[in-house]
């Protein structure tokens, strides 16, 4: 069975992603609402997440998250020693930039040139996840070529009102299919899509009946 390539995000109900983490996480743009998803992130959610994670046989990142990734998961002992930190620091753990050259992290490897090929190689190998966690930007890349086989989102009840959203304005039009549901007691919903092609158009508008 050859990998497929499963994306994961934290996002608010109007599609932030941006500094979930904390006030100082990602500031870019003036950004000033950091912090919006760890008070709603309970024990249910984590345990979740950590089930997720132990899934992947490796992982894919862009630069931003993967240093952000690298200074905490793989530098903090309390968080290196969590069954994410456990994961994430065993296996192979891949990024995308082209000036990142020397990774520190352990296991790391620099995709660069034409990463779409080396995306594609990666998913032709043997096993059974490659997981993308947060990396805003890389997402939207990888679905603009239609790399995704799986999204992951965990919704969170929080109108964040600015930052960065998962999908752009004028991004790809893309029909999904519902893999999984599951509300947890804190409010945050999960959703598992697969992508289904084309969205289906109505091809005239309905007129009331009087």
């Amino acid at each position: 069975m050859i990998m497929k390539l499963t994306t994961v995000t934290n996002v608010s109900v109007d599609g932030v992603m941006q500094g979930l983490g904390g006030s100082e996480e990602d500031r870019r743009g003036g950004f000033e609402r950091g912090g919006w998803a760890l008070p709603l992130f309970d024990d249910e959610a984590s345990a979740y997440l950590s089930q997720v994670y132990q899934r992947a046989d490796a992982f894919l990142f862009g630069r931003r998250t993967f240093e952000i990734f690298a200074a905490s998961w793989g530098t903090i002992e309390d968080m290196a020693n969590a069954p994410i930190g456990r994961a994430l620091n065993a296996r192979p753990k891949y990024v995308v930039s082209s000036t990142l050259t020397d990774p520190k992290w352990a296991e790391s490897t620099v995709l660069s040139g034409d990463v779409a090929a080396a995306v594609r190689e990666l998913k032709a190998r043997p096993g059974g996840e490659l997981q993308v966690h947060g990396s805003g930007t890389l997402v939207r890349w990888l679905l603009d070529h239609q790399l995704v086989d799986e999204i992951t989102l965990l919704g969170y009840p929080v109108v964040v009102g600015q930052g960065t959203r998962l999908f752009p304005d004028d991004g790809p039009d893309t029909a999904l299919g519902l893999v999984d549901f599951r509300a947890f007691a804190s409010g945050i919903t999960l959703q598992v899509y697969r992508p289904a092609g084309r969205p289906q158009y109505a091809t005239s508008t309905p007129v009331p009946a009087t």
